[in-house]
């Protein structure tokens, strides 16, 4: 039986960033002297009803008594006080990401949601964060303790360096879920402004919110800029490594991230890049590996696009720059070589016992 169970709401093989951490956790964490099984929660999170709530007490009921439990953010965040005290076990916390800086919601929301993960976290033994700033938010703003936190970042498959479209316009590429915070509206208004230069944008990204993709199909059609841009949704990885391959230019908008794991995967593969600081995403990447603006701020967002669009030469400088960063990066398994060793001490205790 396994030693930590793994609990995550929703579809795991759902191609976010998130689920592709928990993934690569689930697959390596066992070659690392911990056995790991996935347990599924109903995806009705971080918004879970009374019945969700009575699914997760029961499933957790119907594990073994002596397992670890491993907790996603996204559900545990929203998890009560009561419920998390019920489980009875050893808990570890995963947070991608506060759940309360989540972009698009309401300001009620967002305390609520602040008040909540904040009671959680002080329930859970140990904390796994995916960057050294979401560790610091968590401890400045949520009340953790700085010791019973653990900095695990994401890891980076190593895959062949682009080569770019070869073609006469630019291929410009961003990746990510379309989602408030993701900032796409952002990056429409200041692509609006660049008619006069030759590109041609493609976003990546599963349709989580219904809603962000009909605003940001309805913003592309007034901006008139419906052959300019494709919205891809989500790509299996054989798609997504071709399309990262022919890129000229890597384009993040996003308000705010945890860290920023399609930067690390553009500077594994030498693209130059355009990022805003929302986040870890400027720690994610380093000085001279890309060009950074201010989340929000669709002008200056154009003016570094410009800046990269019209000078081949300072591409190729952000390239060579966000290649010798990329070969830097750690490898997923040594993200499961942390996580494990942030576990081993409560499966250790459990053995002991």
């Amino acid at each position: 039986m396994a030693s930590v169970a793994f609990l995550i709401p929703g579809d795991l093989s759902l191609p976010t960033g998130g689920y592709g951490y928990d993934r690569a956790v689930i697959r390596l964490l066992p070659g690392h002297g911990v056995e790991t099984m996935h347990v599924a929660l109903p995806g009705s999170y971080p918004t879970p009803s009374a019945a969700d709530l009575s699914d997760c007490a029961a499933i957790v009921a119907a594990l073994p008594a002596d397992c670890i439990l491993l907790i996603d953010g996204l559900a545990y965040g929203t998890m009560p006080a009561d419920l998390i005290r019920g489980f009875g076990r050893k808990v570890v916390a995963l947070c991608h990401h506060p759940l309360a800086l989540e972009n698009g919601i309401s300001a009620e929301r967002a305390e609520a949601l602040h008040a909540s993960e904040r009671q959680a976290l002080a329930l859970a033994d140990h904390v796994i964060v995916t960057s050294a700033l979401t560790g610091k938010i968590l401890t400045g703003d949520f009340g953790v303790p700085a010791q019973k936190i653990t900095v695990a970042e994401p890891g980076t498959a190593r895959k062949a360096r682009a080569t770019g479209s070869g073609t006469a316009g630019l291929d410009l590429l961003a990746v990510g879920s379309i989602v408030p915070r993701k900032g796409y509206g952002v990056l429409i208004e200041a692509l609006s402004g660049l008619k006069k230069r030759d590109w041609h944008l493609r976003i990546v990204g599963a349709a989580r919110a219904p809603e962000s993709v009909a605003a940001l199909q309805a913003q592309i059609e007034r901006e008139g800029l419906t052959a300019r841009v494709e919205l891809l949704g989500a790509v299996r990885e054989k798609e997504l490594d071709s399309l990262f391959e022919k890129a000229d230019l890597f384009v993040m908008s996003s308000l705010f991230e945890g860290y920023g794991m399609v930067l690390g995967e553009a500077l594994q593969r030498g693209l130059p890049i355009v990022t805003t600081t929302g986040g870890a995403a400027s720690e994610t990447v380093p000085q001279g590996a890309g060009l950074k603006v201010p989340p929000g701020d669709a002008d200056a967002l154009r003016i570094a696009l410009d800046k990269a669009m019209g000078d081949p030469a300072l591409r190729a400088e952000l390239a060579r720059a966000a290649y010798a960063a990329g070969e830097k990066l750690p490898t997923w398994e040594d993200t499961a070589r942390i996580v494990a060793g942030a576990l081993s001490p409560y499966l250790l205790h459990r053995k002991a016992s």
